[in-house]
């Protein structure tokens, strides 16, 4: 459209209703001589006069008197058109499904609490767990998944991220086993014992066995399994050990989560680093309203299960 200045459409409303060039003029804040040649401009685009000279006023052509009509509303129309998209948002009329990545641990301990405030707010959303077998991030890029949760292990730099918790590994066996004698377990005794570890088949070593390899020591791995789910519970059923984070054990919502799963479980003997769980999602998503209201309905979720010391509280915003 190379020959429409949108902007005249401005002009033409102001002379139109003022019917008067100084009128318009004085309407748009420019000078006289400028609304007197976008009145020239704006007869030559349309082939009509537009406003005649009547005595010491102006009045409208046929024409003129048809587009004063239609104008405002053409106006308001074209302005709204080309002006940043509203932000209003009423959470409880949304009818969305969104897909996120977590793994089964989340969905376990979190799923339902996470559910009973989303349908508390906007009882047509509806969640759609996925499987988490890798960390790739081209489902983020292509938006077959909205958001995931979890540890930030993704390559791509655009990805945003946003801290949930902090958390830590434990160990983990069944709740009459002998390890659990009332003492501190030592890491003669843990390491004497085999183990279950939940990894996925493309990951490195494990936090834990790179913290036993500074002391010289190393664990025996009798079964790897791809989730904690899968390694709870083949720990209460065996006398095979495993590591948890310790969100596993339980939370505010489920106290007693390790108990209720037959497991006991005790601070590791070797010192592991903690680590974040976070959302992570794509930036086109930033500013999408319901995103960030789902966002908002982790992470709250996320405090009331495993809250930080009050200082460090993040917002919800």
């Amino acid at each position: 459209m190379p020959r429409v200045d949108l902007n005249l459409l401005t002009a033409l409303d102001a002379l139109l209703t003022e019917r008067s060039v100084t009128g318009a003029a004085k309407r748009l804040n420019l000078s006289v001589s400028a609304m007197s040649r976008t009145l020239t401009r704006l007869r030559t685009a349309t082939g009509d006069r537009l406003l005649l000279q009547a005595g010491r006023s102006l009045v409208l052509t046929p024409y003129a008197e048809q587009l004063s009509q239609r104008l405002p509303a053409l106006a308001r129309e074209a302005e709204a058109a080309l002006s940043p998209a509203p932000h209003r948002f009423e959470v409880s009329s949304l009818e969305r499904s969104f897909t996120v990545r977590a793994g089964e641990g989340f969905i376990d301990l979190l799923g339902a609490a996470l559910m009973k405030r989303i349908q508390h707010a906007a009882p047509a959303v509806q969640l759609r767990f996925t499987p988490k077998p890798d960390w790739d991030a081209q489902p983020l890029r292509d938006g077959t998944i909205d958001l995931e949760i979890g540890t930030v292990k993704t390559s791509a730099p655009e990805m945003r991220t946003r801290l949930l918790f902090r958390d830590r590994y434990v160990g983990a066996c069944r709740s009459d086993h002998p390890l659990l004698n009332g003492n501190r377990v030592g890491m003669a005794d843990w390491i004497a014992c085999g183990h279950v570890l939940a990894a996925r088949f493309e990951e490195g070593v494990h936090p834990v066995d790179a913290a036993l390899a500074q002391y010289g020591a190393q664990r025996k791995i009798a079964m790897i399994v791809p989730s904690y789910t899968g390694a709870m519970q083949v720990a209460r059923r065996s006398d095979l050990l495993t590591v948890l984070p310790h969100s596993c054990v339980g939370n505010r919502f489920a106290p007693d989560h390790a108990g209720a799963n037959g497991l006991g479980w005790f601070e590791l003997p070797v010192p592991t680093p903690g680590f974040n769980v976070s959302a992570i999602w794509h930036p086109r998503l930033d500013q999408d309203p319901a995103h960030r209201w789902l966002r908002a309905e982790v992470l709250a979720v996320c405090l009331a299960a495993y809250p930080p010391p009050q200082a460090q509280q993040p917002p919800l915003a």
